[in-house]
Parts: C-alpha cells; sequence; structure tokens
C-alpha cells in the first residue's frame, strides 16, 4: 500500500492572505514553563530542558482544510447549515476521482462540459460519494507572491452538475474552489450581479456539499481513478471549516 499526502504545511511562510503564526518553544523554554507550573527549578529537568510545544495562531482556513455547508451560508436545502462537527465521517472516506486541469491558465473556470470531456477521456462514470479533486498545480506555488490567484477555479454550473452526480465532497490544489477573487470582483464592478461573486460557493446555499482547499502533491497520484481518499476533519466545535490531512491510498 502506498500513502500520498495531499496537504500543504501549516507554516508562517505560504503566501496566503491569512497565514498561521506560530510561536515555536524549545526544550530550555519548556523546562522554564513546567517548574513554573508544578513548582519545580528549571535545573531539575535533565540539562534544565523539558518539553518543547508550539501555539498556532490561524482560522480554519488556513491551510489544507474541509468547508462545511454553514462556511457557506446560514442554511443549505432550506435547513440550518451543518458545521464540520455535524458532517457524517462516511462522506470523508472513498473512492477518489482526479480531474487534471493543470493545462488550464490561472483564472479559467472550469465548466461541465469540461467535467464531462474529462470523464470521457478516462473511461469512468462517477458515482455518489466519489471525493473529486480537481488538478490545477497551484500548490506548487504556495511559497510564492500571489499563490491565492494562480489556480483555475470551477463554475457554479459545474458544482451543480457534480452535486447532483452524488458528490458530497470536492477538492481542489487551488487556493479557493472558485476562480481567483479579483477575477470575480472586477466582472462584478463591470457588471454588478448576482452570480457573481463567490457563485460556487454559493451553491451551497441550495444543495448541501463539502469543498477541499488547498489540497496538495495531485500531481503524485499515478491514475485518474481506482484509489482511496481519506480526509477526515478536524471537529471544531460549531465551525465551518476544519484543518484536514487528506490522503491518497493506492494499492
Amino acid at each position: 500500500m502506498r500513502i500520498i499526502d495531499l496537504s500543504v504545511p501549516i507554516s508562517e511562510k505560504v503566501k496566503e492572505p491569512l497565514p498561521a503564526k506560530i510561536n515555536y518553544v524549545k526544550h530550555e523554554e519548556g523546562a522554564a514553563q513546567a517548574a513554573q507550573m508544578f513548582g519545580l527549578e528549571p535545573t531539575d529537568f535533565p540539562e534544565g530542558k523539558a518539553w518543547a510545544v508550539e501555539t498556532v495562531t490561524l482560522n480554519t482556513h488556513t491551510g489544507t482544510h474541509v468547508d462545511a455547508p454553514w462556511h457557506y451560508w446560514p442554511t443549505s436545502e432550506g435547513k440550518p447549515a451543518r458545521t464540520i462537527d455535524q458532517l457524517p465521517l462516511e462522506w470523508f472516506f472513498g473512492d477518489g476521482v482526479l480531474f487534471g486541469f493543470h493545462e488550464k491558465e490561472a483564472g479559467y473556470e472550469i465548466t461541465t462540459q469540461d467535467l464531462k470531456d474529462k470523464l470521457d477521456e478516462m473511461n469512468y462514470e462517477l458515482k455518489p460519494y466519489d471525493i473529486v479533486m480537481i488538478r490545477t498545480d497551484a500548490d506548487k506555488k504556495i511559497y510564492e507572491e500571489g499563490y491565492f490567484n494562480a489556480h483555475a477555479g470551477v463554475s457554479a454550473e459545474a458544482t451543480h452538475w457534480l452535486i447532483d452526480q452524488g458528490i458530497k465532497v470536492m477538492g481542489t490544489d487551488g487556493w479557493g474552489w472558485d476562480i481567483p477573487f479579483y477575477l470575480q470582483a472586477e466582472e462584478y464592478k463591470k457588471n454588478p450581479r448576482d452570480g457573481v461573486l463567490w457563485a460556487a460557493h454559493f451553491v451551497g446555499k441550495e444543495k448541501e456539499y463539502c469543498q477541499i482547499e488547498k489540497l496538495a502533491n495531485l500531481d503524485q497520484i499515478p491514475k485518474p481513478y481506482g484509489f482511496k481518499v481519506a480526509a477526515f476533519p478536524v471537529k471544531i466545535e460549531g465551525a465551518s471549516a476544519g484543518w484536514v490531512r487528506p490522503v491518497a491510498i493506492i494499492d
């Protein structure tokens, strides 16, 4: 069995708008912490060293994460939208299907026909609860300025279509599922109207689904299907997302 890591690191070096902040406490500082907590002296520990710990400050959408329906809108399918801790775990382990759109330029909007054409090439038919992943290779630019604009996005109509095939979890190695936000904003300013800003995310108002954003290493998966994906999100009470370390499992 081969396991492929599909996550980006939690790192201050990643060039995203809301990066993590990490405070690293080394072993000597850990000894001072422990001494203060338990009425000891730092020198009571071997060579004055105890634990190393880190304090990480980040939001639930920093790094590789799963968006819950609550992220998109307060309601989904006419009911209160579910938060990340309320979603069935069965959604997050299943057969993976990889769509390769890495040849498309940044900002390209993937259509339903694009997805159908890829499925014809694969000779594959989607089935309910497949976990769909979109490869754009934007993960190769996580340490570069403008990384969050480096991906092809998925259109609202293609998102609707995937959900209609029974897909509950879909993901991208881009910073977001939609096309880069600056392109949405430019289009909206030219002609203000509904269906431009965050259009694919807002599909979640009508149809319940989850996105995995900021995947990585999709180029390492050797075939477009015939592998498993495990992507269990961290259980954060009432949250709009949960961090995840997804993997592809290949026999």
